[in-house]
């Protein structure tokens, strides 16, 4: 089927090309009555903007970039829905792309970004990423990119976190008014932002105000490697009493150890984890957890790139609250 264009719209009404274009995008030049038949019409005939010709006019298309380590993780699923949601109420739409935790991938994904002009990006860092050049020629093209979850420690940049640091906090507190002397605390990349505000604020608070407490820390890549960690330490004559995890994936490689053992929560070993919310509540009892919600954070990430391209005076960090929600596990 021939698709409709404006020449078509304005050859049936008998108005000019750029009558048509005006009253479509509701000029105050162009009469109610004109813009009333021009806009029937138009529905009539399933007419639709030329995408690409608005992107080559204003530089940019009406389209974010959304870029994560991974689709099939509960957090980043639910970052990438809230961000969706507010997207498509102030009619952008989303690429949603996946890194895989590869650099070259993460490169060409940002590649894809720039060729279609994306307005601007939502972008989480993969594990390996070092060099930023990529991420910066985004700013030569005027593409705002808002970093989140994963944040890079470069000065100057947008970026949305956890507040990663009380959320170390309050899980070692929690611990501590629970007693409990001999901690496996499990963290993982050692070389990321988030890991590295995680440990030190976890590991700190523990050694100030519980200074006879014995912590083990061990960093894992997944949740395969932390089952295996775990394994390894609960079969070891030195009685772990319990074990702290930094994230979801961590969490369920935990579980996955202790449920192998048939180790009962919390009689044999207590858990704490710092989550998203909602890996925890699968399990009985339910895991003590630390929230770091996803979905809020998506508002959030989004309200800044907003502030961005509005012009406003956008804040450069932003931080979202975390609490400590008790199930049965510590």
């Amino acid at each position: 089927m021939t698709n409709t264009t404006l020449k078509k719209i304005s050859e049936v009404l008998g108005l000019s090309i750029s009558t048509i274009s005006r009253a479509l995008k509701n000029h105050p030049d162009i009469s109610e009555k004109t813009k009333k038949k021009v806009i029937e019409l138009a529905k009539a005939l399933d007419y639709e903007p030329n995408a690409s010709a608005i992107q080559l006019r204003t530089k940019h298309s009406k389209i974010f970039g959304l870029m994560v380590p991974s689709i099939s993780n509960f957090f980043y699923d639910s970052f990438i829905a809230s961000v969706e949601e507010e997207s498509r109420k102030q009619g952008y739409s989303l690429i949603i792309l996946q890194s895989s935790e590869d650099i070259e991938v993460e490169n060409e994904n940002l590649k894809l970004c720039r060729q279609n002009r994306v307005t601007g990006l939502f972008a989480c860092l993969s594990s390996n990423t070092k060099d930023m050049g990529g991420f910066l020629k985004m700013n030569d093209l005027e593409i705002k990119t808002i970093f989140f979850d994963k944040v890079p420690e470069m000065d100057g940049l947008y970026k949305v976190c956890m507040a990663d640091t009380r959320a170390g906090e309050i899980a070692a507190e929690a611990i501590i008014n629970a007693d409990k002397k001999n901690i496996l605390s499990i963290f993982g990349n050692a070389n990321l932002s988030i890991t590295k505000k995680r440990e030190s604020a976890f590991t700190n608070c523990i050694k100030f105000k519980s200074p006879d407490t014995k912590l083990l820390i061990e960093h894992c890549s997944d949740s395969e490697n932390t089952k295996q960690i775990v394994l390894q330490h609960l079969q070891k004559k030195n009685k772990i009493d319990t074990i702290f995890c930094m994230s979801d994936e961590i969490l369920i490689g935990a579980m996955k150890a202790i449920q192998e053992l048939n180790l009962s929560i919390p009689k044999d070993v207590s858990v704490i984890a710092i989550s998203n919310g909602f890996i925890p509540t699968l399990f009985h009892p339910q895991i003590t957890y630390v929230e770091t919600s996803g979905y809020q954070l998506g508002k959030l990430a989004f309200t800044q790139m907003m502030a961005c391209l509005s012009g406003s005076d956008a804040v450069l960090e932003l931080t979202l609250d975390s609490k400590l929600l008790n199930g049965g596990s510590l």
